[in-house]
């Protein structure tokens, strides 16, 4: 039996020219990744994490469970699609397989199988199975097509604006299932065969369309099914469908630990093709929502990475809150890339900036306890006051590391892409707080928490956020706090929910001293107040703007005080709200006994 027609040249050059850039893309990926890396790959291969990487693979890449839980609409669209197409494959070979036996045949006479068995006998089975995943890809198809022309419907405010190698992919993609649909059912009409679907549009055409011109349909219909496929397989590698063979790659790799940093390296581009531009991260973006700022966002970010088309002006107009990543069905980590694209985008600094550190230890006291305020929480003296008293109620003996001034814990640095003169920071209060022989460190700031957790080598050295402390020395007795009927909200900040997973602490602490309503949005689901240090682009009045948009939502809880945890998300807040807006530290200070 021959398996070759001439429609089948543009599936097989599309095929092969698909595979030739995938394979130059991923080698030169892996090839160029740092020696850490690469052994990192080689002691995960043979472990459970291989194991582990086959499963998510089978759970995100075909089924989306990711999507399904934050929109079981699109879930059910990106499963059907990807994994109807793979069980449309994986169950047309077995068919092969059982009409054929275990003969080799080329690639074209599985994918076009239908048009070559016409002389054999069908399988009932076979032929209804294959209608019911056709019938199920087709649906995703249907969809997709809704999502691209009523979002809304579909639970999206917005959807991604698409380069043209996307349009052309995404043409392609939307006429594939159809062009199968029409090329097996005219066949179905002339030689018979077919199952529910197929078989009951052939017999349609069959009895309504002459012979002759189903003749002439059939080998326009195959050729333009054909042709669907070798265009899409041709223009996948350059657009944002690339996604479909780089997820897996990429979980694999992060099985095998590793990640993205401060310095940009080739596992980077892993990430960025791994996005399907799918739009999710659009709608959380306050940016978007509140300012209408838009083609900043996470999405537009990757897109212009990895087209290198890249500006400054995208990659710093981001508040880095981390409400995108949150719901990245991909879990790409769009913070570290947008860090190291910034630091890709910087000038080298003037190290001459830095000679006032010499000389500068101004710090304080005594204790196995450090206290580092951080710049933001000398801007907002009440609640260092407020620490001052929990403190001393609870006899703790503290040194102060920069009560009198200091060099700033270096995130701010990192966050604006000047990671080299951060490192120099950090290395200043590394050594300060060695030298002074502390076992705790507690800061009332969540960007000091961040920094000291993830980039300090504070090894022996305890790292508490002031909300875990308190919450401490409550549970051990050191403190006693009178409860009453006061209303509290409470404000998650940032960087000390979404980027270090401390919710529950400050709100035992509310709850020790009144009653917690909780807002629309929440935990991981928080907004920003809108003065992120990591935005460098947006105005003071569109910062004010986002505040006044999150202080509206917190005082329609009807509490009677705003709590937050962070000494920035306080002043921002405290510009957006007439209500009254405490520190967790204010108000525990004023409820001591």
């Amino acid at each position: 039996m021959s398996f070759f027609a001439p429609f089948c040249i543009p599936f097989l050059v599309g095929a092969a020219a698909m595979f030739a850039v995938l394979a130059w893309k991923w080698g030169s990926w892996l090839w160029c990744l740092p020696r850490t890396d690469k052994r990192l790959i080689l002691r995960g291969l043979p472990t459970r994490a291989t194991l582990e990487a086959v499963g998510e693979v089978v759970g995100e890449s075909l089924l989306h469970r990711r999507i399904f839980r934050i929109n079981p609409l699109l879930g059910y669209m990106h499963m059907s699609l990807a994994f109807g197409w793979f069980l449309l494959i994986a169950v047309g070979w077995i068919e092969t397989m059982a009409c054929l036996g275990l003969h080799w045949v080329p690639i074209q006479g599985h994918v076009f199988f239908r048009y070559f068995s016409t002389g054999l006998p069908h399988v009932a089975a076979f032929d209804f199975l294959m209608d019911l995943l056709l019938l199920f890809v087709l649906s995703g198809v249907a969809l997709a097509w809704g999502k691209r022309f009523f979002s809304r419907r579909m639970g999206m405010r917005r959807t991604t604006k698409h380069v043209p190698g996307d349009r052309v992919a995404l043409t392609a993609l939307w006429f594939i299932f159809p062009a199968r649909l029409a090329a097996e059912s005219i066949t179905c009409a002339l030689y018979g065969g077919g199952g529910f679907l197929t078989g009951s549009i052939g017999a349609w055409l069959g009895a309504h369309v002459p012979e002759f011109g189903l003749m002439n349909a059939e080998s326009v219909a195959w050729w333009f099914y054909s042709s669907c496929l070798g265009l899409f397989f041709v223009a996948m590698p350059f657009s944002r469908y690339m996604h479909i063979f780089t997820e897996i790659p990429l979980i694999f790799l992060r099985r095998y630990g590793l990640r993205s940093g401060e310095k940009a390296t080739s596992y980077d581009e892993f990430q960025v093709e791994a996005c399907s531009r799918c739009g999710i991260c659009i709608d959380p973006c306050q940016l978007q929502s509140v300012l209408r700022v838009d083609d900043v966002q996470s999405v537009y970010f990757l897109r212009d990475r990895r087209y290198g088309m890249l500006r400054r002006e995208v990659a710093d107009n981001c508040l880095m809150c981390g409400r995108c990543a949150e719901k990245c069905p991909v879990g790409i980590d769009l913070n570290t890339l947008r860090l190291n694209a910034r630091d890709g985008l910087r000038n080298v600094p003037d190290e001459r900036r830095y000679d006032y550190f010499k000389g500068l230890d101004r710090s304080s006291g005594e204790g196995k306890v450090g206290y580092f305020a951080g710049c933001m929480t000398l801007l907002t003296p009440r609640t260092l006051s407020a620490m001052e008293t929990i403190f001393a109620a609870a006899g703790e003996q503290v040194w102060w590391a920069d009560r009198e001034g200091g060099v700033c814990c270096g995130r701010p640095l990192k966050l604006a892409g000047e990671t080299d003169s951060a490192r120099r920071m950090m290395r200043y209060n590394t050594e300060l707080f060695r030298k002074h022989g502390i076992t705790t460190l507690v800061t009332s700031c969540p960007i000091c928490l961040k920094v000291f957790r993830e980039d300090y080598a504070l090894d022996g050295i305890e790292v508490l956020h002031h909300s875990e402390y308190m919450l401490r020395l409550l549970r051990s007795g050191r403190l006693a706090l009178r409860r009453g009927a006061t209303r509290f909200t409470y404000h998650d900040p940032c960087e000390l929910g979404r980027g270090s997973g401390i919710y529950d602490a400050p709100r035992a602490v509310i709850e020790a001293v009144g009653e917690l309503l909780e807002p629309e949005h929440t935990r991981e689901n928080a907004l920003c107040c809108g003065s992120s240090v990591a935005n460098t682009a947006i105005t003071d009045g569109q910062q004010v703007r986002i505040a006044r948009s999150v202080a509206g939502e917190l005082e329609a809880t009807g509490a009677e005080v705003v709590v937050t945890a962070c000494p920035l998300c306080k002043k921002a807040l405290g510009r957006g709200t007439a209500a009254a807006v405490r520190d967790l530290a204010e108000v525990v200070a004023a409820e001591l006994k």
